[in-house]
């Protein structure tokens, strides 16, 4: 579904990403971590058609992103949802507003298809009778759910999620995690989470790729890159999962979904 072909990308003569290759297989969901500044959300800007490479392409469905122009651009990014960081609300819309934006302004729906789909997404996160408050009314979990409705009521097959759990307390971070595995469950989407929840991610994912200086270090299923003998990525996760010493055990164990209900 994704194809990330040797990507180069510099700011100011300072180079994030140098030769990034990825593959993410059709329904699949990855996690793309490592520490800050190593271009996490530099690289899913690409994937979504906001940035363009110095080199190398993105391809979606066979199809190179950074080079389409017009309804051939347009036709892609349908493919895409993205929950920015933020959530990106429009302070001055409502939530049934928002989530309707897309559909507005993308799309000819007649307005009760409009309403049926956008009370169905509001009902899907959990935000049913929330409709008519505005984003300052509304916690900021509740934000980020009303965000991933909008990016989801176009049935995309590519979700992209940048920080979904940043700025929320650790039991409603892991509540929009749940919610992410549980309709990824239902939808079957294509995933990209880029994030800092490390270790709890790993259970709802396929995949973890783990970036270092610019380059994808480790790709692998979660329990294999967990137990991986590389040096950068033993560090890293002594890092994220508390480890006093590392050469002692550590102090967490991966987080069960289920468990944490």
């Amino acid at each position: 579904m994704i194809s990330i072909e040797d990507l180069h990308k510099s700011f100011n003569g300072n180079a994030v990403l140098k030769g990034v290759s990825l593959e993410i297989p059709k329904g699949e969901v990855i996690a793309l971590i490592g520490g800050s500044r190593q271009g996490k959300s530099v690289l899913l800007k690409h994937v979504a058609g906001l940035m363009k490479p110095d080199k190398g392409r993105v391809l979606v469905n066979g199809n190179d992103i950074a080079s389409s122009r017009g309804k051939y651009l347009n036709a892609l990014r349908a493919k895409l949802g993205f929950l920015f960081q933020g959530g990106a609300l429009f302070d001055s819309m409502t939530v049934f507003e928002n989530v309707a934006f897309p559909l507005k302004e993308k799309t000819r729906t007649a307005k009760r298809e409009i309403r049926d789909r956008v009370l169905k997404e509001l009902s899907n996160v959990g935000l049913s009778g929330s409709e008519d408050k505005f984003p300052s009314q509304i916690s900021g979990g509740m934000v980020k759910r009303a965000a991933l409705a909008r990016a989801l009521v176009v049935d995309p097959e590519i979700m992209l999620f940048d920080e979904p759990t940043t700025g929320l307390d650790p039991l409603i971070g892991l509540s929009i995690l749940k919610l992410i595995d549980a309709i990824h469950r239902e939808l079957g989407f294509t995933g990209v989470i880029v994030t800092h929840e490390v270790p709890r991610v790993f259970d709802i994912v396929d995949r973890v790729a783990f970036l270092k200086d610019g380059t994808v270090s480790a790709y692998d299923e979660p329990e294999k890159f967990m137990a991986s003998p590389k040096p950068e990525v033993k560090e890293f996760l002594d890092g994220s999962l508390g480890r006093p010493d590392p050469d002692g055990p550590a102090i967490f164990r991966p987080c069960n979904v289920e468990e944490s209900k």
